[in-house]
């Protein structure tokens, strides 16, 4: 399912922002767009990550900035550059017989005197910060993904009740298919005007009975029934169920092709046909699922 979230925190001086959003996947794909800095936490990134959501396209975003600039600089002076310095301008006030002293914001004004440098950032040393960012990131998402999840439960049970409607069409008409076969065929004798021997009535009786067997599809509705049930029942599912449900779906083709190929009837087709529809539906949602 298709979700987004955001968490921000801070922590050692640094604002961390963490942006997840995901696309639906049949199998869980992790993208990690972070500093250059922080590429080794990717191991514990895509670790948590996968603790929270088992489908989809997941892309995670990291940005790391400092709150003050004074503390992510380190201020260092440079003593032997100081004292070179201060020894060269003595030499010059003797030599040029000068009347001054030298002071300390002197020396200051002097480049490399006083060093300034950036703070290389521990990146083991943020993990906590980062990983409560991520944290609230990924709750974000899970809602949002859940909320979606409630609308698409919903469509799902809707289609399946249409799927029941034409199954219980189909199993009250399963019955009748041997009758009205029986019937055309006495109908195509009466109407050649044909005299019927005992002979030909024990013929027309194991045809039926052929035919009959034939078109029997008693386990198939019954598999099919049983396949609806389970799909009701992992809808209401506190847990990940998406690949559960894409098997299911499997098991219904199966067993929708089966009755469509053994009925033999043109009501018991279209109500076949209607299945294959809702189904096709279903199987495309279903991807969608965690």
């Amino acid at each position: 399912m298709t979700g987004f979230g955001r968490g921000e925190t801070l922590y050692k001086g640094h604002k961390i922002t963490t942006e997840v959003s995901s696309v639906n996947r049949r199998q869980l794909e992790i993208e990690a767009d972070l500093p250059e800095m922080l590429r080794i936490l990717e191991p514990r990134i895509r670790e948590t990550v996968a603790k929270y959501v088992s489908r989809g396209r997941i892309t995670v975003r990291i940005r790391t900035e400092p709150i003050h600039m004074v503390q992510s600089t380190i201020v260092r002076a440079n003593v032997t550059a100081a004292k070179r310095c201060l020894e060269e301008l003595h030499k010059l006030i003797t030599e040029l017989d000068l009347h001054a002293e030298i002071h300390l914001d002197h020396l200051l004004r002097i480049p490399g005197v006083i060093e300034l440098t950036r703070a290389e950032l521990d990146p083991a040393a943020l993990w906590p910060g980062l990983q409560k960012s991520l944290g609230l990131a990924l709750k974000a998402l899970v809602e949002m993904r859940a909320r979606e999840g409630r609308h698409l439960k919903a469509d799902l049970k809707k289609r399946i009740a249409i799927m029941q409607r034409n199954h219980n069409a189909i199993k009250k008409r399963a019955p009748l298919v041997v009758e009205h076969y029986k019937k055309r065929l006495w109908e195509k004798l009466q109407a050649a005007q044909v005299t019927i021997t005992n002979e030909d009535r024990e013929r027309l009786t194991r045809e039926l009975v052929l035919f009959a067997d034939r078109c029997d599809i008693t386990e198939e509705l019954t598999r099919l029934q049983s396949h609806f049930n389970q799909f009701i029942k992992l809808l209401d599912a506190e847990k990940p169920v998406g690949r559960t449900l894409d098997f299911l779906c499997q098991e219904m083709v199966r067993e929708i092709n089966t009755i469509g190929a053994k009925a033999n009837d043109l009501l018991i087709s279209q109500h076949v046909v209607s299945l294959k529809s809702e189904l096709e539906k279903i199987r495309e949602q279903v991807q969608n699922i965690e």
